[in-house]
């Protein structure tokens, strides 16, 4: 009998502030659709780190001729410079850090050149002995690098140590504050959202406060009188998540997998199972939300 009741009152709520529920419904769907893309973007991230860091190599770039660099002395790096590179790549407390060492000779790495650019006409002015021979170093674990680069940086027949993630952290940083300005705008947004069903429950509670009084005088229960408010500003949050998880999972699975990782092949990016795994953070956020915000005025309002 209770619960039929509670779900009639909430029902003739909803009806009579139809307009104010599409605006929270509206509200709430654009504010958790931010953050829902915000947390996506975040995976993203966190995917991209963990697939590149395991691709990200040490380059140590051996003197060429002529080289202008104090370690190089004007010369092209000498065997026994070499030698001493790869003794101290073996030393014991640096050998477990080092997965692999690939060497690529000077001519190796002309050719590469000279396919990337060969058409250019700079690059004809350009002879093997003057490009560089490299060591390629694999790690074991790309968050140790600053350790491997130390012991290289600064040798004899060394003109200069390059490790790829510092390539990568502009791309970082702009995912970064793209994600955040995101959050922002969410945060934004959610706020609006809270507001509006606190205005929207505040305006049922007006059309009804008579009929509140009555239930004061009969007897019921804080429960019984405040359940029917709740329900309302919940269901309308509700339906405003699961339209913003409806909306996330289609632009992963038309934009990002069926596009973007047709014509990216070198990022790993998120699926529709990454949506999933945030879905019920999104409906429970909203749900969370329209209770706080319903509460404060069911406890101002509902006193007789």
């Amino acid at each position: 009998m209770r619960l039929r009741y509670i779900l009639s009152e909430m029902g003739v709520g909803l009806r009579r502030n139809l307009s104010m529920t599409i605006s929270v419904i509206i509200v709430t769907f654009f504010s958790l659709t931010f953050v829902g893309t915000a947390l996506l973007m975040r995976s993203e991230v966190r995917q991209i780190e963990k697939d590149w860091y395991g691709r990200i190599e040490i380059t140590v770039f051996l003197c060429p001729r002529d080289s202008l660099e104090p370690t190089c002395a004007a010369s092209t790096v000498t065997e026994e410079q070499k030698e001493d590179i790869l003794a101290a790549l073996e030393a014991p407390e640096v050998a477990p850090l080092v997965k692999q060492v690939y060497f690529e000779s000077q001519d190796e790495a002309f050719a590469s050149f000279q396919a990337r650019f060969g058409d250019e006409a700079w690059a004809s002015q350009i002879t093997a002995d003057d490009w560089f021979s490299t060591y390629r170093i694999k790690l074991t674990d790309p968050q140790q690098y600053e350790a491997v680069a130390d012991v290289v940086t600064g040798r004899p027949g060394v003109e200069r140590v390059e490790d790829y993630r510092d390539k990568l952290k502009s791309v970082y940083a702009t995912l970064d504050k793209a994600k955040w300005l995101t959050f922002g705008f969410a945060i934004l947004m959610l706020l609006a959202a809270g507001l509006l069903i606190a205005t929207t429950i505040r305006l049922s509670l007006m059309f009804r406060r008579r009929e509140i009084g009555i239930m004061r005088l009969v007897g019921a229960s804080n429960w019984l009188v405040q359940a029917p408010f709740l329900l309302e500003g919940a269901i309308a949050a509700t339906v405003g998540a699961v339209l913003a998880v409806a909306v996330l999972w289609i632009g992963v699975r038309k934009v990002v997998t069926g596009w973007l990782a047709r014509n990216v092949n070198s990022v790993q990016f998120i699926t529709t199972a990454d949506v999933w795994a945030i879905a019920p953070l999104l409906v429970g956020g909203a749900v969370l939300l329209a209770i706080v915000s319903s509460l404060f005025n069911l406890h101002r309002y509902t006193k007789v």
